[in-house]
């Protein structure tokens, strides 16, 4: 069984060989060869150089045995599509992401342009297809891409989240206006799943990182039912992993968007929330990211507790519960990898 069909079948809940393991993040900051290619080049270049992409895409995959790659790339390349361009700060003025001015009335809203999707982002099929041309059939490739409702929260905030009050203000007192901000949103991101798509991606996966800025009640308005239009835009059964950061207990909303795998935390008990789901919906995650900033023994045990506690369930893609960090040790990815080849042989 091949690393793609060891994903795909997973995705079906079908039973396979061994459990399918890929890391949000495995691309970037925790990798030696990452962080050399970064002192020549910015991470915008890479991410927008077809031939860097595919080669920082790669690196993970030349070191460990994951079974899919995901394209380097980032979500905010969605609003400088729309013209609302970003940079990452000087790490002395605090760093983190800004986007180049404030979306911070309806003027500027009314002038994000949505046209010619694919002649702005066309770095990125054609760094999907040098992917794919490099890993062949073996491995799965997965794109992914904001939810419109994280998207408009950096939009609006004008970079890192705070307290999202300038796109709750819209929610709660311009809804008209609010709602034209995500419908644009909202059909960008479509454009730029069919893009992955039409490039041979085998899955996508939706970051909701802003989907706890929430209140419980009002989710579903906010975020969940753009995100049903992305699904409900796509082609039928293609697989769509939501990953909705510390909004598990939405579970049944989260399932009525469509999602063919729902991506949890590690505050989440897996088996119980896997027993819990309909038959077609399957489950990834959720280690803690630090703990590949720990030990080997570490990583032994805790990979082993939660494959152990998920075992004779079909439908669990290995990963954590958020993206790897850059304190995360390589030689831990790999014994993370080994972990679950060794469980697998075992059982």
């Amino acid at each position: 069984m091949t690393s793609r069909e060891r994903f795909l079948a997973t995705i079906r809940r079908e039973k396979t060989d061994r459990t399918p393991v890929w890391v949000m993040r495995q691309a970037g900051r925790y990798l030696p060869e990452y962080l050399a290619l970064k002192e020549k080049y910015s991470f915008i270049e890479m991410a927008q150089t077809p031939e860097l992409a595919t080669q920082v895409t790669l690196q993970p995959l030349k070191r460990f045995p994951l079974d899919a790659a995901i394209i380097f790339s980032d979500i905010l390349i969605i609003p400088e599509a729309l013209g609302q361009p970003y940079h990452f700060r000087d790490k002395a003025l605090g760093g983190g992401i800004a986007m180049d001015y404030l979306l911070d009335s309806e003027a500027k809203i009314d002038a994000l342009d949505g046209s010619g999707i694919e002649e702005k982002l066309a770095y990125l099929p054609a760094a999907l297809r040098m992917t794919r041309a490099e890993i062949g059939e073996e491995k799965a490739m997965l794109g992914f891409g904001g939810s419109p409702w994280t998207l408009a929260a950096y939009m609006t905030e004008g970079g890192s989240l705070r307290d999202l009050a300038a796109l709750k203000a819209l929610y709660y007192s311009e809804p008209a206006i609010f709602d034209k901000l995500m419908n644009k949103v909202t059909d960008a991101v479509i454009d730029l799943f069919k893009i992955q798509i039409d490039a041979g991606i085998d899955a996508v996966q939706i970051f909701d990182s802003a989907g706890a800025f929430c209140p419980s009640h009002q989710y579903e308005a906010m975020s969940l039912k753009w995100i049903k239009k992305i699904t409900d835009s796509l082609p039928t059964n293609f697989p769509v992993i939501i990953f909705a950061k510390g909004m598990a207990h939405h579970q049944r909303a989260l399932v009525e968007t469509g999602a063919s795998v729902l991506s949890l935390d590690w505050t989440v008990d897996l088996p119980s929330y896997y027993d819990s789901l309909p038959e077609d919906v399957a489950v990834q995650g959720n280690l803690d990211p630090l703990i590949l900033s720990s030990t080997a023994e570490i990583v032994r045990t805790e990979t082993t507790t939660l494959l152990d506690k998920m075992k004779g369930r079909h439908g669990h893609i290995l990963n954590l519960g958020h993206g790897i960090l850059p304190s995360a040790k390589p030689d831990n990815m790999q014994v993370l990898c080994d972990t679950i080849a060794d469980f697998s042989a075992t059982k």
